[in-house]
């Protein structure tokens, strides 16, 4: 799956990340919000992104309905140990999580978390947040300079 964003840019999520998150859609009426992080690459030469894997819900994370908040130890761990194994070229990119909607869109609490998030992060321009629902996955980028948040497109599905 190929996301466009608005600097042309392509966001590339791998098969094996697609998958891994489209396994938590929230179809049941009792499938609590999952989420996790995005890891892969920043591609040399270029702005295009890899995903390349993503975390998925761990035991200490608070999982409802209709909110979702990870473990940042646990999921630093997750980090870490692909980090270690790619020899330093998988890399934070962002988040993911669920929500319980075919054509997912941001809450008020998502925006808020993202634009702290992206002020946290040193040493990189942009993040993507992605958000899978019951029918469409979409993904959002966040500018580090300026804290916009932009809707990337959809150009190529898996």
């Amino acid at each position: 799956m190929i996301f466009l964003s608005n600097n042309n840019s392509k966001l590339k999520i791998s098969d094996h990340a697609l998958q891994t998150m489209l396994g938590y859609r929230q179809i049941g009426k009792k499938d609590l919000e999952a989420g996790g992080i995005l890891v892969g690459r920043w591609i040399l030469d270029s702005n295009d992104v890899v995903v390349d894997d993503v975390s998925t819900p761990m035991p200490n994370d608070i999982r409802k309905r209709c909110f979702f908040k990870r473990n940042q130890k646990e999921h630093q761990q997750f980090l870490l140990q692909k980090w270690i194994e790619s020899n330093g070229t998988q890399n934070y990119l962002g988040e993911w999580h669920t929500h319980p909607e075919p054509s997912p869109t941001p809450s008020p609490h998502d925006r808020k978390e993202w634009k702290r998030i992206i002020k946290e992060i040193t040493g990189v321009d942009r993040l993507f947040f992605i958000i899978v629902g019951t029918e469409k996955i979409k993904v959002w980028e966040v500018s580090s300079l300026n804290g916009k948040i932009i809707t990337a497109t959809l150009m190529e599905r898996s």
